[in-house]
């Protein structure tokens, strides 16, 4: 395997221009990821791709990968590309703010989200996951009916995030703000999906959805504020919303401001359950593959946890199912690709990258790359074994993104992962639906066109805890 930190020599930049047409029949017969790992295949590592008035750049190779987001950092940002996301949905949070306003975020809310801050929440991972394996115990195992595994793993991860973020309790809060923040999401994927877009003050039924869905979010997230602030602090519960309040701004001494709590309120939300859940159905569907693989974590989970939930220094003694987590990361990021635009002009291998530029790092492709990985389409969680890991490109995995605009959530959806993951398997064999193939495609995240039903099975030899 070539494990170059360097390219050999610049590349070329490939144009490509497809018809309408081609586009269309591409996307349909191929799904959208399909068709991009096709142009990647055919076109190579730097394809600007033209459709009718519109271009980007599609960067895949880990040189790039580290041009754009830690060389050149400077250079690109999130601008005109997620202005949707801005006006829509996340307003000038922590995940789409820019510049000053992002740098000043960031250095009030990390401290939060380091491996050390994260473990404060541990106790709701536990938690929330007994009584997931409670209902399962009690409703589906063994049952014979499949379930919609996202809907499973989207309704632990809500609960998780309700938790650490709103110390609100779960039932009817959580399936109202769920599906609410969830029908938003649907809908402005859907948006940039479609070919012809209808502006959101037409009245059809979807946006018509949205907005009712954007109202409640918004307004039960003031809701929460008001009330807090009607108690005297001290009362105040341990939690994100509460940090967020009151960690003060070094530089100008002030708190969060009333709107942007509210913002970052629906970020930490919206963006802390829904890619957790997907690389936990995708954790369990890539097990019901892989027996081999499923055998070594539950020998690993056995030896090491018996009967009892994990501590923090148990994880420590699993490493085989962190390295499962992080193939699963490899082969289904949850954001298979991410948008930079380019704010300054630049150059990029030999290429001129004029400010205005929208580039797309493909991870899906990179985590796929044969230059830098083995059977790329293997599920080998050994690659992750320390040695193999250090001989490798560093920025060949970027599943969180890179450089100093990788996700700020990262530590906790790790350990989160984690958790799940041993004590989920430490009781249950999940296996899909007999004769379903998921159908993988970019629905906004990564995602299975027709689901992923799976039985819930009991391990046997393990007990109640």
């Amino acid at each position: 395997m070539n494990t170059a930190l360097t390219l050999d020599a610049p590349r070329p930049l490939h144009e490509y221009a497809p018809s309408s047409l081609e586009l269309i029949k591409g996307i349909r017969r191929e799904g959208y990821l399909g068709w991009m790992m096709k142009v990647w295949r055919q076109h190579g590592d730097l394809v600007r791709i033209r459709m009718g008035s519109r271009s980007f750049l599609l960067v895949t190779h880990p040189d790039h990968v580290r041009h754009i987001n830690v060389t050149q950092r400077e250079s690109y940002d999130k601008a005109e590309s997620y202005d949707s996301l801005r006006e829509l949905l996340l307003g000038n949070g922590i995940v789409t703010a820019t510049g000053v306003d992002w740098r000043r975020q960031r250095k009030l809310m990390a401290p939060f989200f380091t491996p050390r801050g994260v473990e404060k929440f541990y106790p709701i991972f536990l938690s929330d996951t007994q009584q997931l394996i409670e209902h399962w115990r009690s409703q589906h195992q063994g049952s014979g009916r499949p379930v919609e595994m996202l809907d499973e793993m989207m309704q632990v991860t809500a609960a998780v995030i309700l938790h650490s973020v709103f110390s609100t309790d779960t039932g009817e809060t959580l399936q109202r703000i769920k599906h609410s923040i969830e029908t938003m999401i649907s809908h402005i994927s859907n948006m940039q999906m479609r070919p012809v877009q209808v502006p959101l003050w037409v009245p059809t039924p979807g946006n018509l959805r949205f907005h009712r869905a954007q109202k409640l979010v918004t307004a039960y997230i003031h809701e929460l504020i008001a009330r807090r602030r009607a108690i005297p602090t001290e009362q105040w519960p341990d939690d994100l919303l509460t940090k967020l309040m009151t960690t003060r701004d070094e530089e100008t001494g002030t708190v969060m401001a009333e709107q942007l709590l509210v913002d970052n309120g629906i970020t930490l939300f919206a963006a802390g359950h829904e890619t957790t859940a997907r690389t936990l159905s995708f954790l369990w569907y890539a097990l019901s593959q892989n027996p081999e693989v499923e055998r070594r974590l539950h020998a690993e989970l056995d030896s090491v946890l018996g009967d009892a939930p994990p501590t923090i220094n148990d994880l420590k003694k699993l490493p085989y199912t962190l390295q499962v987590v992080k193939e699963v990361l490899r082969l289904y990021p949850a954001a298979p690709m991410y948008a930079r635009d380019a704010v300054a002009d630049d150059d990029l291998d030999g290429v001129r990258i004029p400010a205005g530029t929208r580039t797309i790092v493909f991870a899906y492709a990179t985590h796929r790359h044969p230059a830098f990985w083995d059977e790329p389409e293997r599920f080998d969680p050994d690659r992750w074994l320390p040695e193999r890991e250090a001989e490798r490109h560093a920025h060949a995995y970027h599943p969180f993104a890179i450089g100093p605009r990788i996700c700020l959530g990262n530590n906790f959806s790790l350990l989160e992962t984690h958790v799940m993951a041993a004590m989920l398997a430490r009781h249950f064999k999940l296996r899909m639906k007999p004769g379903h193939v998921p159908q993988f495609d970019l629905l906004g995240t990564l995602g299975s066109r027709n689901g992923l039903p799976m039985l819930i099975e009991a391990r046997t030899g393990t007990k109640t805890l």
